[in-house]
């Protein structure tokens, strides 16, 4: 008999769960339809799912002979599959986003990871893929990065859905934050009645926070040092949920809240666990949290349908969390250096598989 657990995480504990993946598999085969009734309430992609998905499957051979034979480019063919996949995703998702009244029913897609550093391009891109996808559930992914800040309030006063992707560090998480705020300020200026219509979510990164401080601390090999292994993941995103819970209770948000504003929601993503010697739901179980969302890539939803727990975890013992950050400052561990280290990593990862699969159909038009 299947489990509920999916389902009672946000019925319960008011946390939306995503699935992080999307493949042309799962529209052909109705494994959506399953997915939803599994109780996933949306859906993430990135550059590095689409490399895996087009590069491992015939389904999209037919696609790519036509375009190629309409004379597109490699690049603009790319697009073309991604976006048929997005919005086969978004028109399964779409009645959710109805009955859910807009909190979820979301399918997010990445602008090109080329424009990480650049801001009108940023802004540009997301301004087209909205035009040209052209659903309301719909959110456009940009990067966290400190380019890309402005590029998020001015896509927020545009009236855009934003997933913010690439999320490390707290400090950053607190600009991108008051980015959305002040678009939603400049929104309500210019057209009031849209604000309500707008969404978005600040995707903290969990797991590789955890694999590179962990790495880090075996090196430094103290008792003290070792005994911080796998926390610091957990500490730094309790204290990020206590920061969403004070910047939208505050008074720049209530004039936003009377207009219908919505939060913008933390979703804790890269929660797959990396580490065999931690349980594998450790990074769903111990973020569990009213107004978030933990988008899980399928091992995860599954191993957390089997064995997950209910109940809100996000909440408890924040000093200890702030303790265990101390403790790993006073061991030697720059929380900041790491969040940039990660970004960085993150931002050539996802540009390298964006070239790569550009260079595989390239190859394969030729």
């Amino acid at each position: 008999m299947p489990s509920n657990r999916l389902s009672e995480l946000f019925e319960i504990a008011g946390q939306s769960p995503w699935l992080d993946n999307l493949k042309r598999e799962y529209i052909v085969n109705g494994d959506f339809e399953r997915v939803l009734a599994s109780g996933i309430r949306g859906l993430t992609s990135n550059p590095t799912i689409f490399q895996k998905a087009i590069q491992g499957s015939a389904l999209y051979d037919e696609q790519f002979d036509q375009s190629t034979q309409r004379g597109l480019s490699t690049e603009d063919t790319y697009w073309e599959l991604v976006i048929s996949d997005i919005v086969g995703a978004l028109d399964i998702f779409g009645p959710l986003y109805v009955s859910s009244s807009g909190l979820d029913g979301f399918v997010s897609v990445e602008v090109s990871p080329e424009l990480a550093h650049d801001k009108a391009g940023t802004v540009t891109a997301a301004q087209e893929l909205h035009d040209r996808i052209s659903r309301s559930n719909v959110m456009i992914k940009v990067p966290a990065t400190q380019a890309c800040i402005p590029a998020i309030e001015e896509i927020i006063s545009r009236g855009i859905n934003v997933n913010v992707t690439l999320i490390f560090g707290l400090d950053r998480y607190q600009q991108v934050m008051d980015a959305y705020i002040r678009g939603l300020q400049k929104l309500a200026q210019n057209n009031p009645s849209k604000v309500q219509d707008v969404a978005s979510v600040a995707s903290f990164f969990i797991s590789r926070v955890d694999s590179e401080i962990d790495k880090r601390l075996d090196g430094i090999g103290s008792d003290e040092a070792l005994q911080l292994r796998g926390k610091a993941a957990i500490a730094q995103a309790k204290v990020a949920y206590e920061m969403f819970e004070k910047t939208f209770s505050g008074d720049a948000w209530r004039s936003l809240a009377k207009l219908g504003a919505q939060v913008q929601r933390p979703l804790w993503a890269s929660t797959s666990t990396k580490n065999p010697a931690y349980p594998d739901t450790m990074y769903v179980d111990e973020l569990i949290g009213a107004h978030s969302v933990n988008t899980l890539p399928d091992a995860t939803m599954e191993a957390f349908s089997d064995h997950g727990s209910i109940a809100e975890t996000v909440t408890n013992d924040v000093d200890g969390a702030r303790n265990i950050l101390r403790a790993l400052q006073h061991v030697g561990i720059d929380m900041t250096a790491i969040a940039d280290q990660l970004e960085h990593e993150g931002v050539v990862s996802f540009q390298q598989s964006f070239n790569d699969l550009l260079a595989v159909l390239e190859a394969k038009r030729k």
